[in-house]
């Protein structure tokens, strides 16, 4: 008898999916829609300051200091310049939750310096691997690092000029 009261397995995981999908939607309504966003100037090269990712790779990393911002629903936005050995550039004007370990591309960097907007701008995991290691890198030292707030944009500037947050640097 016991038994039939007993919920199947198939309908607890498909209890569970919806569960998870009402709560991207509603994660989704907290966070701007696409076509709110303000994209900034184009980074100057005198306001990217460099951070490091990994000694395996050549490719230089930056943040434009201009960009950095915080919003009011606790997203990083800030563009994200990634120049390789042979001079070519990437830039991209990106966005960071740290509630959610997600990011997102809103626009690239054309050559003549003006926006495209991304494909697809939909929040995606931070994994860290070798192909995005700078979201990983960017997330767990200077945006999100564990157990503490950041206050402002001003903290972050800081911490990619000292190579990571003061608190979460090894001594």
């Amino acid at each position: 008898m016991a038994v039939a009261l007993l919920p199947s397995a198939g309908w607890s995981a498909t209890a569970n999916r919806e569960i998870e999908e009402m709560r991207e939607e509603m994660r989704e309504e907290k966070r701007e829609m696409p076509g709110e966003v303000q994209l900034p100037a184009f980074p100057q090269p005198d306001k990217l300051i460099p951070f490091v990712v990994s000694a395996m790779t050549d490719n230089k990393f930056m943040i434009d200091s201009e960009s950095l911002s915080i919003g009011s629903d606790g997203i990083f936005r800030y563009t994200l310049v990634i120049v390789s050995p042979s001079g070519a550039q990437n830039v991209s004007y990106e966005a960071m939750d740290c509630s959610t370990a997600e990011r997102r591309i809103y626009a690239l960097g054309r050559a003549d310096k003006t926006w495209s907007k991304a494909r697809s701008d939909r929040w995606v995991k931070i994994v860290d691997n070798s192909l995005n290691r700078h979201h990983a890198e960017l997330y767990t030292d200077y945006f999100c690092p564990i157990g503490i707030s950041i206050r402002n944009a001003d903290e972050v500037r800081e911490a990619l000029r000292r190579g990571g947050h003061p608190s979460m640097m090894r001594r």
